[in-house]
């Protein structure tokens, strides 16, 4: 077996990565201290799946995306505190983490709802062992969520320097790969399949030829990995070297479509219960879009069976809409989803899941001199619906074709208050 090189490229950057642990369980944590120390898990939607787990939870041998009545022994068996997600709440703590680490760097990249990648550029000043625990002590204080640190000369070593901050107690949350002889002994280490980019099928691949670890990885000849795995099988292998060659995205990528589709709480057989579910699908697309500043052109809805349920029958369809402007307005979008759902809907299925894509998404701006129609009125109502839900909470005012009922409604019986979201609710300190 071949060496490692004793030395990796010059280090030219340091790149941090943020991560907050165990995310929705420390949200729910924030606003029941009673829970710290205790184990904690947040179901998907309808509360099928098992999709966060506190470390607590772990150590009792709950598995991630297991069926909830799968560890349902466990859980009641060890007093686990169990959630259903809420979507709001989670959002709206991940803004004020990454509002705080905009303050600690001028370049960040958002990569998801708990992650964000921070460059360390031109911090020749900073001790970035002591940065990286104050930037950790702050959002702790300020916000409630404890995250861990990692930081190394590229993306993919930020990464993998971040697993150990979390999963080794002694270095306390932060891990700072800074030379060449820790990122070796780190890169020796390393479980191919916990290297950041390598997925479940390069995994599979990379084991038949007896490649079970990034040290491997790293030794392999260059052009065969790019012939076998293409530039960005390359450029990880680069990365694991030192050499930088993912760049922090620091604007967000345009989208290209926008998605909103929720299983049934209940099957729905009836085909007004499915138009009031496609009405508020199309309701928070439309929203979803009009926040980004965005109109669509393009839309499809679609509708489907229970296909793990082989005792049903089953159907699944779609159809595509042109819609007859770029627009962002509800009632349009929620009109024209409507006449889809009545053209694919059939009489006798229990359905179990529908939902909206919009396409060919542009800059509203952008289009506002190209349409020969006024959208001053349209742009005013959607501006006055929108700030009417954002200040007394989501579906304050919506439109009649959404309906009251909602039997068809995602299960969340175990969701908690939206504490940061809506004035209902709103903590009650007794004095």
């Amino acid at each position: 077996m071949k060496s490692l090189p004793d030395s990796h490229q010059s280090f030219k950057q340091s790149i941090a990565l943020i991560d907050c642990n165990s995310f929705y369980a420390s949200c729910e944590r924030i606003f029941d201290p009673k829970l710290l120390g205790k184990p904690v898990v947040v179901l998907s939607n309808n509360d099928g799946c098992i999709i966060t787990r506190s470390k607590e939870a772990k150590a009792l041998g709950i598995k991630m995306g297991e069926p909830y009545f799968k560890a349902k022994k466990i859980i009641e068996n060890n007093n686990v505190k169990v959630f259903s997600s809420n979507y709001s709440l989670y959002g709206d703590i991940s803004q004020r983490v990454m509002e705080i680490l905009l303050g600690f760097s001028p370049d960040v990249e958002i990569y998801s709802i708990d992650e964000a990648f921070l460059s360390f550029n031109g911090f020749k000043n900073y001790e970035l062992l002591t940065y990286s625990k104050y930037i950790r002590k702050v959002i702790k204080q300020w916000v409630g969520i404890p995250v861990s640190i990692g930081v190394g000369p590229t993306k993919t070593l930020s990464k993998i320097a971040n697993n150990i901050a979390k999963n080794k107690e002694e270095y306390e949350g932060v891990c700072i790969l800074k030379s060449n002889k820790e990122i070796n002994e780190v890169i020796e280490k390393t479980k191919i399949n916990d290297v950041w980019g390598i997925g479940r099928q390069w995994t599979k691949f990379l084991m038949k030829n007896n490649i079970f670890t990034a040290k491997e990885f790293i030794l392999l000849d260059r052009s065969w990995v790019r012939k076998k795995m293409g530039v960005i099988g390359e450029k990880i292998q680069l990365e694991l070297k030192g050499v930088s060659c993912i760049d922090l995205e620091l604007l967000p990528t345009p989208k290209k479509s926008c998605c909103v589709s929720r299983s049934f709480g209940n099957p729905v057989e009836k085909i007004q219960e499915m138009e009031e579910s496609i009405a508020n699908y199309g309701s928070r697309v439309s929203e979803k879009i009009r926040e980004e500043g965005l109109v669509a052109e393009l839309m499809s809805v679609f509708i489907l069976t229970n296909h793990f349920n082989k005792k049903e029958s089953q159907y699944s369809s779609s159809i595509k809409l042109h819609l007859d402007y770029p627009t962002n307005n509800t009632t349009l979008i929620v009109k024209k989803a409507i006449e889809g759902i009545r053209k694919i809907y059939k009489k006798g299925y229990r359905y179990k899941k529908a939902g909206i894509i919009l396409y060919e998404l542009n800059d509203s701006l952008s289009v506002r001199g190209l349409l020969d129609y006024d959208r001053s009125r349209s742009d005013s109502l959607m501006r006055t619906l929108d700030q009417i839900n954002y200040r007394y909470g989501d579906s304050t005012l919506k439109i009649a074709a959404e309906g009251l009922a909602k039997n068809w409604k995602m299960r969340r019986s175990r969701k908690s208050p939206h504490y940061t979201t809506s004035f209902q609710d709103l903590i009650r300190v007794k004095c």
